[in-house]
């Protein structure tokens, strides 16, 4: 059995550049929000619970991820 010539596919360099970018922006987010640990240390811990949740799931939002991964698939910064 061999391979269907017709379905090769060659990889895009996008996705290991992309994988990269979101692993360098997540640094960035962190380094941020660790950056922010002594005021936010200071806060009682019934309000530092609620702060780190918003502050781990925010970042989705913030940074470009949902383009930069329509870019990996597409090659276009939108999907459409």
């Amino acid at each position: 059995m061999s391979i269907d010539p017709r379905h090769y596919h060659q990889p895009s360099w996008r996705k290991p550049a992309g994988m990269l970018a979101i692993v360098g922006l997540i640094a960035l987010w962190a380094v941020m929000v660790a950056s922010l640990s002594g005021l936010i240390g200071s806060l009682p811990v019934w309000a530092q619970t609620p702060l780190y949740v918003v502050l781990g799931i925010v970042w989705i939002w913030i940074l470009p991820l949902r383009r930069l991964l329509a870019w990996m698939e597409t090659g276009r910064w939108r999907r459409g």
